[in-house]
């Protein structure tokens, strides 16, 4: 996928104002429009310019868009980075844009799911609009219950049309058994509404990537290592779990990936979820004479051969 850089397309400066990037788009349009225009690319170039438009008009869209980085040059090779959006504050939903508009994979990798999913919009003109944000939390605030403090970017127009993002700090209680994707709402944290009853702000929960554990749904996830001799014989080992140490019984003959459960060891709910272990054989290094002399004891005097399934 290419990364578009929607100033140059707009033909304007990074640091346009919001006038300005409206004067370029209505110039650029004119000039493109299939119905009009004389250029070869004309249908490609308006269709190109109304994408660039829909994200640069838009102050939260544009910030989001800005954070990305200058570094990136229209048509080189681009992933989103992980949770790129975290953070960044939004109002409202969906585009203002022609709800039939066809935009790249770039937009829609960026914006297609939206930064407002989850929260319902009021559909009372009094009441202030509703706010949602992604915020990372730890694995293990979840199993605990938190009070975090985060810091929220919410993007604005100053008064000279610039887009700039002011920070706000919030004390948030991270409820136990919360789980990824699921929203926290604080009341009253939306925007301002003409009765004085405002919006609220919806947080979208997101684990921060963990060193051990993998997470779907309320169940986690382990990669154990085990000892060859572990494996073969059976033992009884240690397993580290977001709630402490536990003893798990290693069956005789266990294999490399073998899934086991750890019942109800999962993310609290109810019921909660499990824990699966799931073994990896490590084998010693052979890194001295007696270990390599070991080694080379096994392949003589045991029969094994771990190809015997591909024929070989």
């Amino acid at each position: 996928m290419e990364f578009k850089d929607y100033y140059k397309i707009m033909e304007v400066a990074r640091d346009a104002t919001q006038d300005e990037i409206k004067r370029s788009y209505r110039k650029l349009a004119r000039k493109y429009h299939p119905d009009v225009s004389k250029e070869k690319d004309a249908e490609a170039r308006f269709k190109e310019i109304g994408e660039a438009y829909e994200v640069l008009k838009d102050a939260e869209k544009r910030a989001a868009y800005d954070q990305l980085g200058a570094n990136y040059k229209g048509g080189q090779d681009f992933r989103p980075p992980p949770n790129w959006d975290t953070g960044f504050e939004f109002s409202g939903g969906g585009y203002t844009g022609d709800g039939g508009q066809d935009y790249s994979d770039f937009f829609s990798s960026l914006f297609g799911k939206g930064f407002r999913a989850g929260g319902e919009r009021s559909t009372q003109h009094a009441k202030g609009e509703d706010h949602h944000a992604k915020i990372q939390i730890n694995l293990e605030d979840t199993f605990h219950g938190a009070t975090r403090t985060i810091t929220l970017h919410a993007p604005a127009v100053d008064a000279q049309g610039h887009v700039v993002t002011r920070e706000r700090v919030l004390n948030v209680t991270i409820p136990k058994g919360i789980r990824e994707g699921q929203h926290i709402r604080l009341s009253g944290q939306g925007s301002p509404g003409h009765d004085g009853k405002s919006g609220d702000l919806y947080l979208q929960v997101e684990f921060q990537p963990h060193p051990l554990y993998r997470v779907d749904g309320r169940d986690i996830y382990l990669d154990l290592p085990v000892a060859p001799w572990e494996a073969a014989l059976g033992a009884t080992v240690k397993v580290p779990t977001p709630e402490g140490i536990v003893e798990l019984k290693i069956p005789e003959g266990s294999v490399s990936a073998r899934k086991m459960r750890l019942k109800g060891r999962g993310i609290p709910g109810n019921p909660p979820g499990d824990c699966y272990v799931i073994l990896t054989i490590a084998l010693p290094p052979a890194n001295t004479d007696a270990a390599k002399a070991f080694y080379k004891k096994m392949g003589m005097e045991l029969n094994f051969n771990p190809r015997t399934k591909l024929g070989v």
